[in-house]
């Protein structure tokens, strides 16, 4: 059985050659979060709308999420919790580091329901890599570790990204 894919963005969406929004397009089925405010974030907004389009899909799901979207996912009610079958975890944010995201504060660290990989660079601007391996501990996540990868995103370089495919196919 396949799971659907739903790809959740973090805080400002993710753009063009984005590598969730080449997922996107690339993998037949896939669902793409929608916020209705992608620049001021409401925790209870975004998290109601990331447990409606998980709780739409007929299937279990896999998640790809980055950034803000990981604390999100972390966030979600047990009812949408149980319907993720194995979540890749990109670049989390650290909300208690930048005060637009404080909303999203503090970050749960108990153990999730489903797998998980979580993915940090040693130089990400918004979460320190021991942040981000506290939050794998925390949440029994297979933490991943890359070199000097940034915020994993555009800029940093991150277009296809076939090592975070082969990852999420993992799962």
């Amino acid at each position: 059985r396949m799971s659907t894919l739903v790809i959740i963005p973090g805080w400002r969406d993710s753009g063009p050659g984005h590598w969730q929004s080449l997922w996107a397009e690339q993998r037949p089925g896939a669902v793409r979060v929608q916020q209705d405010d992608w620049i001021t974030p409401s925790r209870s907004a975004w998290i109601a709308s990331i447990a409606r389009t998980i709780l739409a899909q007929p299937e279990p799901v896999v998640i790809a999420a980055h950034s803000l979207g990981c604390i999100a996912t972390t966030h979600l009610p047990a009812e949408a919790a149980n319907h993720i079958r194995g979540a890749l975890l990109v670049a989390p944010a650290d909300p208690e580091r930048r005060g637009v995201l404080a909303d999203f504060a503090p970050v749960p660290y108990q153990p999730l329901p489903y797998r998980s990989i979580l993915v940090a660079s040693s130089n990400d601007p918004y979460c320190p890599v021991r942040t981000a391996g506290a939050y794998a501990r925390a949440w029994g996540s297979e933490f991943v570790r890359l070199q000097n990868a940034g915020h994993i995103n555009v800029e940093a370089g991150f277009g296809e990204w076939p090592l975070g495919l082969a990852s999420l196919q993992s799962l």
